[in-house]
């Protein structure tokens, strides 16, 4: 009787756990550089210096102010 109930609780926690979905986490880039400052990238503005990859990266997610 016990291994019984015991093979059925295992059963149902396999259960329950293959039926759960998992949030997708999000892609977080934190970039840090030495002596950059807010207007050194094109994203914010910067005409002198061409920043394409930080300008992609920018464009395609979320930059804070």
């Amino acid at each position: 009787m016990n291994n019984k109930l015991y093979c059925t609780f295992l059963a149902s926690m396999a259960a329950v756990s293959c039926s759960q979905i998992e949030k997708p986490l999000p892609n977080i880039v934190f970039i840090l550089a030495d002596d950059l400052g807010y207007g050194d990238l094109s994203c914010y503005g910067q005409e002198k210096f061409s920043t394409p990859n930080i300008d992609r990266l920018a464009r395609d997610g979320m930059i804070f102010t």
